[in-house]
């Protein structure tokens, strides 16, 4: 459960009636559906992880383990502001009554009928592999959001593995400390020395649960772009939905223009079950004929003003996900560039720590 303080509005005769809000995870979960479906052509923010994954094996993978609640909170609250201070999403009704109504906000949700406006997944398979002109630049950032998922997966594991070893090698500094303490109960010159080195052993080994725990935070940064590529993914699918319904409505249209003709002249050029029948059982009087045709006409009339709305509607969705991704991957470009660095800088930090553990106990080695 999260609870956070609702955002003041600044327009004029809105007011926000309460001081803070609950929401579960489950209500994140339902803004997000809400806005990915009412917002095909956006790359909407993705959620934090529900369950620990890609961690090193000494940390708790429980859901309910307290360190992990509260980085999935941290998590959460980001997501709040990606939408936030998106161009569009922040202007959503929806996401401000989810940010300012403790009740009834779900209700609003639901009556968007937003549920209506997905698409199927026998369609979504359909469209995968059935489109025949597919948009060169949504099938390369397809295939780039795969490669972006793997590579980030791949580095998530590798330095889960470096942090178990790493646990390791500060956790066997301890075995000094104690061997340095033992050794300075039988020596009289040397104990003082020895102890204070086994002394400065013991608080190394005891730092690495905090430093690998700070370690979590710029691994979840990863993590989010790790599910920005799924987010990036469902755009491209949106677009191969929407240009497989172009296809699948001029291919309709063809079809009804070529019936027309054939009743039209009396001639088919293809083979049928329905011409072949004709021929055995007899022709079409000229009135059921001329009545055929008459309603083809109507319906390649409606199918010309269905395409060219298709059309329309497929164009503008290019410019807007176009111009969404492009803001997307200048985000992108900052966030991991920043990331990477402050996890450069923790490493640097951590050596330089280890550096200082190992000088200091020089120090009282020498004064032995």
């Amino acid at each position: 459960v999260l609870s956070f303080r609702a955002v003041e509005s600044q327009s004029e005769g809105q007011c926000v009636p309460v001081d803070s809000l609950w929401r579960r995870y489950s209500e994140f979960e339902l803004l997000r559906n809400y806005l990915s479906i009412t917002y095909p052509h956006i790359v909407v923010p993705p959620l934090p992880e529900k369950r620990a994954d890609f961690v090193w094996h000494k940390l708790s993978a429980d859901n309910m383990d307290p360190d992990f609640v509260e980085r999935r909170r941290i998590g959460l609250e980001n997501f709040l502001l990606r939408v936030a201070s998106h161009p569009v999403l922040c202007q959503d009704k929806i996401f401000y009554s989810f940010l300012t109504q403790e009740g009834g906000w779900k209700e609003m949700v639901n009556e968007t009928g937003f549920q209506l406006k997905a698409d199927s997944r026998l369609k979504a398979l359909n469209a995968t592999f059935r489109v025949k002109n597919p948009d060169k630049r949504f099938t390369e950032l397809k295939h780039y959001s795969d490669e972006l998922q793997s590579v980030i997966s791949h580095l998530l594991r590798v330095r889960a593995r470096v942090a178990d070893r790493l646990y390791g090698v500060y956790k066997v500094h301890g075995n000094y400390g104690r061997v340095f303490s033992e050794w300075s109960a039988i020596e009289k010159e040397m104990g003082d020395g020895l102890q204070s080195a086994g002394h400065h052993m013991d608080v190394y080994a005891a730092s690495i649960d905090d430093i690998l725990e700070e370690e979590e935070h710029y691994a979840d940064q990863l993590k989010e772009y790790l599910f920005y590529a799924e987010a990036l993914r469902a755009v491209c699918r949106k677009h191969e939905l929407m240009q497989y319904d172009l296809e699948m409505a001029a291919q309709d249209l063809t079809s009804k223009k070529q019936q027309c003709e054939e009743l039209a002249t009396g001639t088919v050029r293809t083979f049928s079950l329905k011409g072949m029948t004709s021929k055995l059982f007899g022709q079409e009087t000229p009135e059921q004929r001329e009545a055929k045709i008459k309603v083809l006409e109507e319906q390649i009339q409606e199918g010309e003003e269905q395409l060219k709305s298709k059309n329309l509607e497929g164009r503008d969705f290019v410019k807007s996900a176009w111009a969404d991704i492009e803001r997307f991957k200048e985000q992108k470009n900052h966030d991991l560039k920043e990331a990477l660095i402050s996890y450069a800088v923790m490493q640097i930090s951590m050596c330089k720590k280890g550096i200082q553990v190992w000088t200091n106990a020089k120090e009282c080695f020498s004064k032995m």
